[in-house]
């Protein structure tokens, strides 16, 4: 039963917008937001004053004094003017979080126009101010001192990983993974890296590659990101300059906080939201054509690969080595380059993910699109497996 037969009305992705992701000192988080915001207008062919609500995706955490961004958008318009807007914050998840509230809104029937906002200003913070705050996601780690951040907490995940299934050929895997999603962000005009560093580079440490933490070099990192993303929900066609997406299905799922009640490499609730959102489509792996994931980290893919069930546990590493997850594979992983090329403003993340999947869907995707894709699955994650999002689209 798809998500149209069971709550007997449509979500349709009708607009949408992206920024580039990068460094942009010249940029403030509300000149990235009006940006997507007037550009996600516009693509659905609507006027701002049939806006019913805004949701906007932010994680902040401290690395902007302004904490209260929900309004920005209203910047856009005079007509959007008491326009109700709200600011969704689930760590590195918050824009997949806030359009599934935009999505609710549809499905309850309180709204038929939806305007969902993902953003984050990242740059201008500085490295300690962003390790601290990007912390504040994690339960044991929160408010304490650290030299490797988040990228020590997916390095111990990789190493619990290797433990249990054996790390012979892991870091040449993960270095696969890297390079695979650099060679992919060329051909996206939004991403924040767009070099193909080739394979080699991604699997040796070296002084332009060293160890973050082991056993994650730089290239297994998704970088720092200023960038915004916005979509227009609606519940039928609005007449915009592109066809719309449908939203097949959806799932949400979150685990125990604290890392001792998590078994650190099985990502349980990561894999019952694949399940709830494959469900309320009605289809199966097999029956999508390509999915953008969250890379925050290397290790980050591989686990997917097995949550989602491309492959059992512990044999991630087929994925990548039989080429299944490639632009010509059977089901091509981060087209867009992924968290890893693309960049990670924290908040912006999930809704670019849904953007950059319509945009694949619609034949809008430039040097990015696939050959007629007609299904696609976007997953989005907070913390380390904690707060998960995936939604199924598909072309109308």
């Amino acid at each position: 039963m798809s998500l149209q037969e069971q709550f007997g009305r449509d979500v349709l992705l009708t607009g949408w917008g992206h920024s580039r992701f990068g460094k942009f000192t010249e940029e403030t988080l509300e000149s990235l937001i009006v940006q997507v915001a007037t550009e996600a207008i516009a693509n659905a062919g609507i006027e701002p004053g049939q806006i019913d609500e805004i949701y906007l995706g932010q994680f902040n955490s401290g690395m902007m004094p302004l904490a209260f961004p929900s309004s920005l958008a209203l910047q856009v318009s005079a007509d959007l003017a008491n326009v109700s807007a709200t600011r969704v914050e689930n760590a590195c998840a918050s824009g997949s979080a806030a359009f599934q509230q935009g999505t609710k809104s549809l499905l309850a029937g309180t709204a038929k126009t939806v305007l969902v906002i993902g953003a984050e200003k990242m740059t201008h913070a500085g490295a300690e101010v962003v390790g601290a705050g990007l912390l504040g996601a994690d339960y044991d780690m929160a408010g304490k001192a650290s030299t490797t951040g988040f990228t020590g907490l997916f390095a111990e995940v990789a190493k619990h990983y290797g433990k249990r299934y054996g790390d012979g050929n892991l870091g040449d895997v993960l270095g696969s993974i890297a390079a695979k999603n650099h060679r992919n962000g060329v051909d996206n005009p939004y991403a924040q890296l767009r070099k193909d560093l080739g394979e080699d580079f991604c699997r040796r440490v070296s002084d332009k590659n060293p160890m973050v933490a082991d056993p994650l070099r730089r290239t297994d990192c998704s970088p720092v990101s200023d960038g915004a993303a916005a979509v227009v929900l609606s519940t039928s066609p609005t007449g915009g300059a592109t066809a719309p997406v449908r939203l097949a299905g959806f799932g949400h799922a979150n685990d125990f906080f604290p890392a001792s009640r998590r078994d650190p490499v099985a990502f349980n609730a990561t894999r019952v939201s694949w399940q709830r959102a494959l469900t309320m489509a009605g289809v199966g792996l097999e029956g999508l054509d390509f999915a953008e994931v969250h890379d925050c980290f290397t290790i980050a893919e591989l686990l997917m690969y097995e949550a989602m069930g491309l492959t059992e546990p512990g044999q991630g590493a087929r994925a990548i080595e039989e080429g299944w997850v490639y632009k010509d594979g059977k089901l091509p992983i981060n087209v867009s380059g992924g968290l890893k090329a693309k960049g990670h403003p924290v908040g912006a993340t999930g809704v670019s993910q849904h953007v950059i999947a319509a945009m694949q869907l619609s034949g809008t995707a430039g040097g990015m699109q696939l050959a007629n894709p007609r299904r696609a699955a976007v997953q989005n994650m907070g913390g380390v497996g904690i707060a998960n999002y995936v939604s199924v689209l598909e072309a109308v």
